[in-house]
């Protein structure tokens, strides 16, 4: 199905309209749950550009139960919105990584609440196993299910370096345990990691659509206060080469041409608080003003989403 509308790729405000009919809004569910590079077990200190307190909303503490977490989102977001149904979307840190018996106990609190249609669950690759997987295809003959692992860099030297603690390999391995169980399967890549070529970069893009995915977001990197990142970016700056806006669109313009032209698109940048963002910070401008930026420079650069793809393939 194609899910473009009058955009020249697949956007995910039409493949949400498309399958459900209405719009539906996700709701941030904070478990508390840990990473395996934080508490030890594979590194300390966590993803060097990593700070949780950039894309956690103010209802979504890991104190609160499951429901009561979904009820204050629904408070908030039914102050903005009309009549809707949402998604249970487990987004802080990895939502994987708990006792089996736990994560699945969650799951089942978040979709038993009558407003709730599904479950958005976003986790790492080397924490993902058999029989979660068969509770998840259980869970998606009636229920929505989408699982999103944090893929960030196709390149084993950056995942390294950034303090991943898990490979590639890793990455491809998750997905081919997950593919053809009816769940939906997403990935987070982010465009501008240290020691990165553009090249590079871009390649990602080939490597990316040879995995199952039906969905995948993307963003430029941001580095935050309260990371390590911010502190190389202030001690050794010549390790990054980060995006002006001008550049980002028109690169993401040439990366979109270069994805399997099937894969949904659902974001190009994330917006961290002014107030934690070290750099970029591009004026201030708002997801949708890039988003049009980047609709025009398609339009002006005569590509579509998988334009470039079609000819390397």
């Amino acid at each position: 199905m194609d899910f473009r509308g009058d955009k020249r790729y697949n956007n995910y405000t039409t493949y949400i309209k498309k399958t459900f009919g209405n719009r539906v809004q996700k709701i941030s569910i904070n478990t508390g749950f840990l990473c395996p590079n934080r508490d030890g077990t594979k590194g300390v200190g966590g993803c060097t550009y990593c700070n949780i307190s950039t894309f956690s909303p103010s209802y979504c503490r890991p104190k609160k139960s499951i429901i009561q977490q979904i009820d204050e989102g629904i408070s908030f977001f039914s102050t903005k919105y009309k009549a809707q149904k949402y998604l249970a979307y487990f987004q802080a840190y990895t939502n994987t990584y708990a006792e089996i018996e736990l994560v699945k106990e969650l799951y089942t609190q978040a979709v038993s609440h009558p407003d709730v249609i599904g479950l958005v669950i976003g986790t790492r690759p080397d924490c993902i196993s058999e029989e979660l997987l068969d509770y998840l295809e259980e869970t998606a003959k009636n229920y929505y299910v989408s699982l999103e692992f944090g893929v960030e860099s196709t390149l084993d030297k950056t995942l390294k370096l950034v303090n991943r603690c898990h490979t590639y390999q890793e990455t491809i391995d998750a997905y081919k345990m997950a593919k053809d169980r009816g769940i939906h399967l997403g990935a987070h890549v982010i465009l501008g990691l240290p020691g990165e070529s553009r090249r590079e970069i871009m390649e990602h893009a080939t490597k990316l659509s040879k995995l199952p995915i039906s969905s995948l977001k993307m963003h430029h990197l941001q580095i935050v206060r309260g990371t390590k990142m911010a502190k190389q970016l202030a001690e050794t700056p010549e390790m990054f080469d980060l995006f002006s806006v001008e550049e980002y669109v028109d690169f993401i313009s040439d990366f979109i041409s270069y994805l399997r032209p099937d894969i949904i698109l659902e974001r190009f940048i994330s917006e961290s608080p002014l107030s934690m963002l070290v750099a970029p910070r591009w004026n201030g401008l708002k997801n949708f003003e890039i988003v049009a930026k980047i609709d025009k420079k398609l339009k002006e650069k005569d590509l579509w989403q998988g334009k470039n793809y079609v000819k390397c393939n």
